[in-house]
């Protein structure tokens, strides 16, 4: 009976602990995530190397990733992103969503429309200051992608991007690295 009531007991713990993992996991989803404060979008227009992602179903095999911005006269910002289907040889693949940004006050909130008239979500969380790395998100966290000006940044910096999502809430066990050689 005593070793009963000890199992019990250990069950009851185990239970509550599981609980308030799980509601302190889900409050963290609940809330949004933190953007950057200010964005300066003709600072980041051009070419981002899509280093490390929690990809979307089309870029789960893409190698030499690149995403190019272009900010055109009336706001809206042109996107091209552009990858090799399952290796650097593969298929080249081309995207041309468009960029709407929504938070003019911070510019880091945007909807980009792949599809008319659904804009995803797509928020800037942070850019360094010198403009070289980012990373984007969305309030679901469901996809992410760290981005730099070069096709690689040092392990340092990709630990440090790493763990700016994890403080976010990601499951970052689902970022991969994604394949890249400098051709451009």
């Amino acid at each position: 009976m005593v070793k009963n009531l000890r199992s019990s007991a250990w069950a009851a713990a185990a239970l509550m602990a599981g609980t308030a993992l799980l509601a302190a996991s889900q409050a963290t989803a609940k809330n949004p995530v933190q953007t950057a404060s200010h964005v300066d979008l003709p600072r980041f227009m051009g070419d981002w190397y899509v280093i490390g992602n929690i990809p979307t179903l089309i870029e789960r095999d893409a190698y030499d990733a690149v995403e190019s911005y272009r900010l055109d006269d009336d706001g809206t910002i042109d996107t091209t992103f552009t990858f090799h289907k399952g290796g650097f040889d593969g298929k080249t693949r081309r995207y041309k969503p468009r960029g709407f940004v929504f938070d003019h006050e911070s510019n880091a909130v945007w909807g980009m429309r792949f599809v008319w008239p659904i804009k995803a979500d797509y928020r800037i969380l942070s850019v360094s200051p010198d403009y070289q790395r980012t990373v984007i998100g969305r309030d679901k966290r469901d996809y992410a992608w760290i981005m730099a000006r070069t096709p690689s940044i040092s392990d340092a910096d990709y630990a440090e991007l790493l763990a700016l999502l994890q403080a976010q809430g990601y499951d970052i066990s689902k970022v991969r690295k994604v394949p890249q050689q400098a051709r451009r």
